[in-house]
Order: C-alpha cells, then structure tokens, then sequence
C-alpha cells in the first residue's frame, strides 16, 4: 500500500493541516483548531504521530485531542514550547524535534529541516519518496508567512528558505500551512522579488 498525502482545511485562517500514510497508518501534520476535520479524513487508520512545524495555536490547538485517540506522541521543537504553551498550558510534546531527525510511515521517511525565522522553532518536513515538503508557517505559495501582521525574524525566515527549501529539488511540492501548494521551482523564481520587497510587501 502506496504512501499518500490528503490536504485537510481545518480551522480559520485557511489553515491546512495534512495527512501521510497508507490505509492502515498515518502522521497528522499540523492539526490545526478542530478535531472532527481530521478524524473524518482519517476514518479508523491508526495515527502513530502528530507532527507540529510550529507552536502556534491555530495550527496546534487540536494537537492533544487528535493524539489521544490512539495514543500517538506528539512532536514540536523545543524551540517553540513558549508558543506551544499558550494553548497548551498543562502537557507539553512527546517528542523534540532537531535537525537531521526522521519520522516513518507507510514505507516513507519525513526529514526534519530547521527553518525558523516564522517562530523560532519552525521546521518543515521533507519526504523525498514522494517529492513533498510540509513548510508549515516558513513557506507559503504567496512567500514568507507573517505572524500576526508583522514578521518576527524576517532575514532568518528568507535564510531559512534559501538554505534548506530553495536548495530542494524543483519539482518538490509545496504543502504549507495556509494557501495553496507551489513547488520548489516557482519559490526559486520569486525569491529575489522577496528579498527586495523586505516585509513591507507582505503585511
């Protein structure tokens, strides 16, 4: 049973969450704020973990709810338990997640990759086997997502983006956090246009 990945729309925002695995297991990335989104995407697959690119809420509010159903650990980097916490004041992740780390399902391996600068914990999560990167909040199709109307760590977010996504293959989806996919090859095309743009562009 081949590997695939399902988009889920879940929570305000257009916020995404996504689903990898085959018709008997599955990784949840980004849950997002709801529940029943995911369960109903899921069915009965087992989940065996749910992966958090980042702290925030919108993305991570459903995380405990979605992980208790089968008891699956919990993934963030440390980086990003002070944004974890404000949604989640009483239980913290099961897992912290560092560069050069790797989750498996279905007979497919998810590369950690740190891209902070969107939070200071960010990371995406590369597959090769199927030619995908969940960016989360570091990349979206329109560039470099804000947080809240104004960028934290812009430079370390376009560093990020240039020295771990852009260096990819082109044809690599995309799956953000919010929005639609692009691939590696269009990113690369409008870089430039973002680094001189600065942050004014996207607020």
């Amino acid at each position: 049973m081949e590997a695939r990945v399902k988009r889920i729309e879940t929570g305000k925002a257009d916020c995404n969450a996504w689903v990898i695995g085959n018709d008997e297991e599955v990784i949840v990335v980004d849950p997002g704020e709801r529940t029943a989104p995911v369960f109903d995407a899921i069915g009965d697959r087992e989940i065996i973990a749910v992966i958090c690119t980042h702290g925030h809420a919108a993305h991570t509010a459903a995380a405990p709810a979605v992980a208790e159903r089968d008891e699956s650990p919990i993934a963030l980097h440390p980086k990003d338990r002070l944004a974890w916490r404000e949604a989640h004041s009483d239980e913290l992740p099961d897992i912290e997640m560092e560069e050069g780390g790797s989750f498996e399902v279905a007979d497919v391996a998810l590369e950690v990759l740190r891209t902070p600068g969107h939070s200071p914990g960010s990371v995406s999560l590369y597959c090769e086997d199927l030619g995908v990167v969940f960016t989360g909040d570091a990349l979206l199709a329109t560039g470099p997502c804000p947080h809240e109307g104004s960028y934290p760590d812009f430079a370390g977010q376009l560093s990020a983006i240039g020295s771990q996504l852009l260096t990819l293959p082109g044809t690599t989806r995309v799956l953000p956090g919010h929005g639609e996919e692009t691939t590696i090859a269009a990113a690369e095309k409008s870089f430039d246009s973002w680094v001189t743009a600065g942050t004014g562009e996207f607020r």
